[in-house]
């Protein structure tokens, strides 16, 4: 195994030593909520039945605590074309889950917002933020003590550490982050810059190229479902996902 660079084993160093107090405080409230925080065996009777009231087929499996219950965090929306994808995801995890044994009920939705669309525009504003409000919505999705593992959907820069944060507040759960799928090959690169004058990333604002004429261009480079792949493998660097996906979801692989 090569050993750390120097520098860098210093800073881990560091920082392992640095975060010892506050780690053991986590570490300790995981263990307390392990051993006696809220779940359905000590929700009460009212708390448990809204639980259970619109889990359809699952409704006696869950009640009659017959398996373990997953909480869905789903960061869908047809803004993404990397999260557009996670809106058939719940149906076919349910579907899953009670092959194996189990049961899954949506837990809550968190926002997700594009960079693409938003860029140069107020709403960029709010880019940065969206991942505490992320946090905040997921920790709120999984307070309901209904789950005994957690599974979250999304891709994006902002959405995986966001949901990240607010899965560890219960991080004596299990959690998967799932991808949506690989993103396949667009627009070259070597034709996407070819004309400076027409090219996405021109940014002059004298440029020569009109808007009928950079739109087939942006259609062509940013055209499918997808995620992009360094962010499946920053996902694969944290350990989280459940596996890789390396194909598209609109092609038979992917759906598999």
């Amino acid at each position: 195994m090569t050993a750390l660079h120097p520098t860098v084993a210093r800073v881990t160093d560091r920082v392992i030593e640095r975060s010892k107090p506050t780690r053991r405080r986590y570490l300790d409230l995981m263990a307390e909520q392990q051993e006696s925080g809220i779940s359905r065996p000590r929700l009460s009777c009212g708390n448990f039945a809204h639980g259970f009231a619109a889990a359809g087929e699952d409704k006696d499996a869950i009640r009659g605590l017959s398996g373990p219950n997953i909480a869905i965090v789903t960061a869908y929306n047809d803004m993404l074309s990397a999260h557009q994808p996670y809106g058939r995801y719940p149906e076919q995890i349910k579907i899953f889950a009670r092959e194996a044994g189990a049961t899954a009920q949506v837990a809550g939705g968190v926002p997700a917002m594009c960079d693409g669309v938003t860029q140069g525009q107020p709403g960029m504003d709010l880019s940065l933020l969206s991942r505490d409000v992320i946090a905040l919505s997921t920790a709120i999705a999984l307070s309901h003590g209904m789950f005994d593992a957690i599974a979250l959907l999304g891709i994006c820069d902002k959405i995986v550490p966001g949901l990240l944060i607010g899965a560890l507040r219960f991080g004596h759960l299990p959690a998967l982050l799932i991808p949506g799928g690989a993103m396949p090959s667009g627009l070259p690169h070597k034709e996407n810059s070819a004309s400076a004058s027409c090219s996405p990333r021109a940014r002059h604002p004298a440029t020569s190229c009109s808007m009928p004429k950079l739109h087939p261009i942006q259609r062509r480079d940013v055209h499918v479902l997808r995620d992009p792949p360094f962010k499946q493998m920053k996902m694969e660097l944290m350990g989280c996902p459940f596996r890789v996906r390396l194909h598209n979801p609109k092609t038979p692989c992917g759906s598999a």
